[in-house]
């Protein structure tokens, strides 16, 4: 029972005490517990899955194992990991590099702890090297490669844009790369899980550096810009912006109480934007306040406002709202 025990530990411990270290490196908290959990729960889910694909792929293909586990394992695996980050850029639910690597660490961290607790229960005969070597190689391994691929994906995905394919494939093409290389042991497989151990700390350190400078210089500029907008709003001094000026531009082409809910739009957009950037200050600073029932009301009206608006109205007054993928992750980070 101690051994077995013994195996647990160390064939999961390092890919959750990493994970532990993102969460607790990003002061803006940018990405809930819940959703955490979530995202872990679909790498969970994504073993059963590859599991169907790899047998199937033996069986197509005519290869034995070890040409699957080398070439194309990885290949269908790393696919199936990069599908959910695809999602959550898709639906611009990361806006940052980082909670992008957090988000992609912890699909690596589900799918790594489910493959090796089914190695536990079918081969129970390992010795604690092999588990040394899956614990601190393999595991860090899976979830490395969906982080990586999932900050070069956002990094590479521009403001309001839905990613395509072409863009997300160098990000992908270095997962399957990474996981490939792994595989083939060209090194001892100690030496790679100490190489892989001692390397992905200090990367995800530099990362987490650069993306909350990075963060702060947005949150600072951005809050400046949405507090003059909000005051030409209320002040009813709109006209003389250029973004009154636009929305005149408009009348000829929408009807007037079109142009009105646009105006409205517009306000509450920003109102909710500075309260999400003003969350972001808070969390910073270690405190958490919970959304109030005024801004749950308010972003309700929003999206009532959208569908009142309608998509060509939409379109037209985007490049004044700068509707990009960080100003819509904003919006929903008050309501996650």
């Amino acid at each position: 029972m101690v051994d077995i025990l013994l195996r647990i530990v160390v064939g999961l411990l390092p890919v959750l005490a990493l994970l532990g270290v993102l969460l607790y490196l990003d002061s803006y908290k940018l990405v809930s517990l819940r959703v955490v959990g979530l995202l872990i729960g679909a790498g969970v889910a994504l073993v059963g899955a590859s599991y169907v694909l790899n047998v199937g792929a033996m069986e197509w293909l005519e290869i034995d194992l070890e040409t699957l586990s080398l070439y194309i394992a990885p290949v269908i695996e790393e696919l199936l990991k990069a599908s959910i980050v695809y999602a959550l850029i898709r639906t611009h639910r990361l806006g940052f590099v980082v909670d992008a690597a957090i988000a992609g660490f912890a699909v690596g961290t589900g799918f790594a702890v489910a493959e090796n607790l089914y190695y536990l229960y079918t081969r129970p005969e390992l010795g604690l090297a092999t588990w040394l070597v899956r614990g601190c190689g393999t595991a860090l391994m899976h979830g490395g490669a969906t982080a990586l691929f999932a900050m070069l994906a956002l990094s590479r995905v521009g403001p309001g844009k839905t990613p395509t394919l072409l863009v997300l494939l160098p990000g992908f093409a270095l997962a399957v790369v990474l996981h490939g290389a792994f595989n083939q042991f060209l090194l001892s497989p100690m030496i790679q899980a100490a190489g892989m151990a001692v390397a992905l700390p200090p990367l995800f350190y530099f990362v987490f550096e650069s993306s909350e400078r990075q963060l702060q210089s947005w949150l600072g500029s951005g809050f400046d810009a949405n507090v003059e907008l909000l005051d030409l709003i209320n002040e009813g001094r709109l006209t003389e912006s250029p973004v009154g000026q636009y929305l005149h531009s408009l009348k000829d082409r929408f009807d007037p109480l079109a142009v009105v809910d646009i105006v409205c739009y517009l306000r509450l957009h920003t109102e909710l934007a500075l309260r999400a950037k003003g969350l972001l200050m808070l969390r910073e600073q270690g405190m958490d306040a919970p959304l109030d029932e005024e801004s749950k009301a308010k972003l309700a009206e929003l999206d009532v406002l959208e569908s009142t608006v309608g998509k060509a109205a939409m379109l037209s007054i985007r490049p004044m709202l700068n509707l990009g993928a960080r100003e819509i992750w904003q919006l929903r980070l008050l309501g996650a």
